[in-house]
């Protein structure tokens, strides 16, 4: 054996053992092929990913002076990584017929597939022998070493570059660096395009990540799969609404869009909406994407197979997270440990199974919904993990309910009692409840089994006050429909007395206002049965709420008075200042003005006296209005102004915007259209703050056209 220079090996006269066996594709070809041939065919339908298409031409773009690697004897390398189905092959493949229409390979495109996830993924070796023939080797001269036979390959290459110009490789579906590496080319321009589910920063290569398909390009998807089959397939085209719905129960995902695409192909007789309601009711839904030849679990399962057990428990765990995402510390709660797993996590980041995020300084995972399917499924499958599974959403209840209480405990704090615990303060403990709001909605759901069930009954009753505060009427409905029917499961009456209370609120938020006042009654009658007059007096009070909001004045002042009448029965003088104040919007909308002020008086001067400012800035908003019905504008502004000073301090926009309101119509009135102006300005951006879009564009549009004076909204209780 004897070397003609550089890399180049003669082979003639070695004695090579054993036979060696290649799983890549190639084509073979002549002495000196057309290695362009090598390319597969372009995905049918391919749409989409134009800036990640772009990012790939400007990579292999010869004259691109923004290359790092400008020299034409450097090599770029380039990795496409993303998760299972996302379209790394379909966007490379493409990425080279456009490289190739433009000229930039005059030597050819080598294409070899590393089936880097199967059970035997290709060798170096036998990847470089696979493409040292479609580069006309002989097989007789190929030797038996990786190494060798990397020499050997590029000086193949060097030699085809002077020939003819440089070469694209494109080696798909590598699972690991080492599969790559002896696959770089050297110098003369070539490109090596490496495909991957798991990140290869050890390539030195650049790197692009893959994610789903924006909504458009969902849609063209679909579409253009079934104008393809059939060109006047409008399905898709002629209901919008039902193909965007079908694309995110796809996850956005093309390998499942693509599936979808094909199970309306073959049955001409579907409308899209009935592939969504079959895709929404299954129990399976990765079941369903399959059309015989492409299976979303299949392709999954490939990349959980070569996860070490730990990386495979967390996956499965992380699953069953309650909410889009899980934070540092549900993750903990989830494995059992005093600390997530970051080394685990982090290898399914670069395995693209997890998505890494950040929200308020805390770091968070995310799985693909396609992905926590598989991953609910993989649990589902063995009874051991069901099991275990259980346990980590126990953990998970423990860890809410413990944090969620010492929220509530600083959200309902009032100076002079003793501090809470475990945050810092009020700002800190809306943080963490904004922070996991999610999350802690959908574990309130768990209620559905028995196991939970007391747990997650206990947990909704710390949410109430912020979901109430943070305004998430839809959010409020949910976690007390969950609690009742926990409660129910649970067949504790003082749970379920306190569940349907909830409720009642968030119904009456919702403007449901009749559920409401049926609520109320329900948990009015379960305190009455198990003797709670200090709760009773509760249900009355937020009855007699409803009843007035559903038109029934007289019914509700009659109901807040059994309330304040209760209150002062059982000495409970926090909760009567609220009934008076209450019963003081119900009097001035029984046309009783004199008597509603005397009651929000009463209200103010009890809620100072327990040293509730927030309540005590309540009460000044309702004497205000009251003031100002019995043409006190004076007093009124002053009451507004009280009101609005707390409520900026406490951060509570929603109010704040309805006393800004108030201003300005009282300002409206006394012929101060500037000041009028202004007040409503600050209104929008109050409700813009509180996250109530609707008021804030009206009380825009009160201020730039200056009509007539508004209707004040309803006075928030």
């Amino acid at each position: 054996m004897s070397g003609y220079g550089g890399d180049h090996l003669d082979f003639r006269g070695g004695e090579f053992k054993g036979s060696f066996t290649a799983k890549a594709e190639y084509r073979e070809h002549a002495p000196a092929p057309s290695a362009l041939d090598a390319l597969p065919a372009r995905a049918v339908g391919f749409t989409g990913r134009e800036p990640e298409l772009r990012e790939l031409l400007a990579a292999f773009d010869p004259a691109d002076p923004s290359e790092s690697c400008a020299a034409p004897e450097a090599v770029v390398v380039a990795a496409v990584s993303g998760l299972g189905g996302i379209g790394k092959t379909a966007l490379a493949v493409e990425a080279g017929y456009e490289a190739c229409g433009r000229g930039w390979f005059p030597g050819g495109v080598l294409f070899v597939d590393l089936h880097g996830y199967d059970e035997e993924p290709v060798t170096a070796g036998q990847a470089l022998e696979a493409l040292l023939r479609a580069l006309g080797t002989e097989p007789e001269h190929i030797p038996g070493g990786a190494d060798a036979r990397a020499a050997l390959y590029r000086s193949a290459l060097a030699a085809r570059a002077c020939e003819r110009g440089a070469v694209l490789i494109l080696a798909d579906n590598a699972s690991s660096p080492a599969q790559v590496r002896p696959l770089l080319p050297g110098g003369k321009g070539h490109r090596l395009l490496v495909t991957s589910r798991d990140r290869l920063p050890q390539l030195g290569a650049r790197l692009l990540a893959l994610g789903e398909l924006t909504p458009e390009e969902s849609y063209d998807l679909l579409d253009r799969a079934l104008r393809i089959a059939r060109p006047h397939d409008s399905r898709v085209a002629d209901d919008r609404e039902e193909a965007a719905l079908l694309a995110v129960l796809c996850g956005h995902l093309p390998l499942a869009l693509q599936v979808a695409a094909a199970l309306l192909v073959v049955d001409l007789g579907k409308p899209v909406a009935e592939l969504t309601a079959e895709l929404a009711a299954s129990r399976d839904l990765l079941g369903h994407l399959n059309d015989g030849e492409r299976d979303v679990r299949a392709a999954f399962d490939l990349s959980y197979r070569r996860l070490t057990p730990e990386q495979a428990r967390v996956l499965r765990l992380l699953a069953l997270a309650p909410g889009p995402d899980a934070s540092d510390e549900v993750v903990a709660a989830l494995v059992g440990a005093d600390a997530p797993p970051v080394r685990d996590l982090e290898a399914l980041v670069r395995a693209h199974l997890v998505e890494r995020g950040r929200e308020s300084g805390r770091r968070r995972w995310r799985l693909h919904d396609l992905v926590r399917a598989f991953g609910v499924g993989v649990v589902a499958g063995d009874a051991g993990w069901v099991e275990e599974g259980d346990a980590a959403r126990g953990r998970v209840l423990d860890f809410y309910y413990g944090w969620a209480w010492a929220a509530d405990e600083w959200l309902r704090w009032l100076p002079g009692s003793e501090v809470p615990g475990w945050f810092g303060g009020r700002g800190e403990a809306l943080g963490w409840l904004d922070g996991e709001r999610s999350g802690l909605v959908a574990a309130v759901g768990w209620a559905e089994r028995e196991r939970f069930a007391g747990a997650a009954v206990w947990l909704a009753a710390c949410l109430g006050e912020y979901l109430e505060w943070r305004r998430y009427f839809d959010d409020s409905v949910a976690v007390g429909q969950a609690a009742v029917e926990g409660a129910r499961r649970f067949g504790d009456r003082s749970e379920q007395a306190i569940a349907w209370n909830n409720l009642g609120g968030a119904l009456q938020g919702a403007g449901r206002v009749m559920e409401a006042v049926e609520a109320h009654t329900r948990a009015r009658d379960l305190y009455q049965a198990v003797g709670d007059r200090r709760r009773e007096a509760g249900a009355w009070c937020n009855l007699g709420l409803a009843l007035l909001e559903a038109g029934r004045a007289s019914e509700g002042v009659e109901a807040l008075t059994r309330s304040r009448d209760l209150c002062q029965a059982v000495g409970d003088r926090s909760r009567e200042a609220i009934a008076w104040h209450n019963l003081g919007i119900a009097l001035r909308v029984a046309g009783r003005v004199v008597e509603g002020v005397e009651a929000h008086t009463r209200a103010r001067d009890m809620y100072r006296a327990v040293g509730d400012r927030h309540g005590e800035a309540r009460a000044w908003h309702g004497l205000g209005s009251a003031l100002e019905e019995m043409g006190r504008v004076e007093e009124a502004v002053e009451g507004y102004g009280r009101a609005l000073e707390v409520y900026r301090e406490f951060e509570d926009w929603y109010r704040a915007g309805q006393v800004l309101h108030d201003l300005a119509v009282v300002h409206e009135e006394a012929g101060r259209p500037a000041e009028a102006r202004a007040c409503w300005l600050q209104s929008a951006d109050a409700f813009t703050r509180a996250g109530d879009t609707a008021e804030a564009d009206r009380s825009r549009t009160w201020a730039e056209e200056q009509q007539e004076p508004p209707p004040t909204p309803p006075l928030t209780p």
